[in-house]
């Protein structure tokens, strides 16, 4: 008599051999990102284009690579706001940028920059503390298509109140319509500031180091992976800190089962800064 599989424990195996297939005919291995993240992943994926079973994606995958990566670009959370929990920029302020403004010339990398208003925020930060010309930022994201928005710098207005809110909050110290343009139902960032940013494809996951930065910001990326992902992600990130530099990570995100936590003292545990020991 067959054996009856529980529709969890069937579901699971298929999405293994999704896994298995993907990384076998395009390279993506996608094992060790947090399965419970994935099967969201895959399921919001799967309620868009009417498939019914995980174990159907194999085919489609396999013999149709727009589809695989359209759903490659859904792996990528592209949401985000300017000035974001703004506690955590007002100590980036307070504790970090007067650290930097002692190096003649700064680099800061916004890994996982999704659609890249946190990296305008930056910019205006460090346009206000008079440090923007000695800097350049570098921001990727391996979701071209989220590049592409920040690239434009082009926002809904809708969100405006939501934004300027956050800056208030985040110790700003003039206008943040300052920096933008005002369209007919949007906003296009500053050139002033664009012209700071560098943006690039590059993934924390299959791709190596990236410079030597001052300042990483790599904020609720890792929560996506699981601990052997979040790992080999700090280990890469570590290694592209100069030595004293900075790293901001997302509040939900911690370094409790990374040997890197010993490389690494607290600037503020409760809002994840730190900063690399060493001379």
């Amino acid at each position: 008599m067959m054996e009856t599989y529980p529709v969890a424990d069937l579901e699971r195996l298929e999405l293994e051999l999704l896994l298995d297939a993907v990384k076998t005919r395009y390279g993506y291995d996608f094992h060790d990102y947090a399965r419970a993240s994935m099967i969201r992943r895959v399921r919001k994926y799967m309620e868009q284009t009417g498939i019914h079973q995980v174990s159907e994606l194999i085919p489609l995958f396999l013999h149709d690579h727009r589809a695989f990566y359209r759903f490659v670009k859904s792996l990528s959370v592209v949401v985000t706001e300017m000035f974001r929990d703004p506690d955590v920029f007002q100590v980036l302020r307070e504790e970090v940028i007067p650290v930097l403004k002692t190096y003649p010339f700064i680099k800061i990398w916004h890994a996982g920059c999704a659609s890249g208003q946190e990296v305008y925020s930056m910019a205006i930060l460090l346009e206000e503390e008079g440090i923007l010309d000695r800097c350049q930022i570098y921001a990727t994201d391996f979701n071209d298509d989220a590049l592409k928005l920040a690239k434009k710098g082009i926002y809904p207005a809708e969100n405006i109140a939501l934004y300027e809110n956050n800056y208030r909050l985040s110790g700003g110290k003039n206008q943040l319509d300052d920096y933008w343009v005002n369209l007919y139902d949007a906003i296009k960032i500053n050139s002033r500031l664009s012209d700071r940013v560098t943006f690039a494809n590059h993934n924390l996951v299959t791709d190596g180091v990236f410079g030597e930065m001052h300042l990483v910001m790599c904020r609720n990326v890792l929560i996506y992976f699981n601990e052997q992902l979040q790992d080999r992600a700090l280990t890469l990130i570590n290694d592209s800190l100069c030595p004293r530099g900075f790293l901001c990570i997302g509040r939900r995100e911690n370094l409790k089962f990374s040997p890197i936590r010993n490389h690494l003292e607290g600037v503020s545990n409760t809002l994840r800064i730190y900063r690399k020991i060493g001379s």
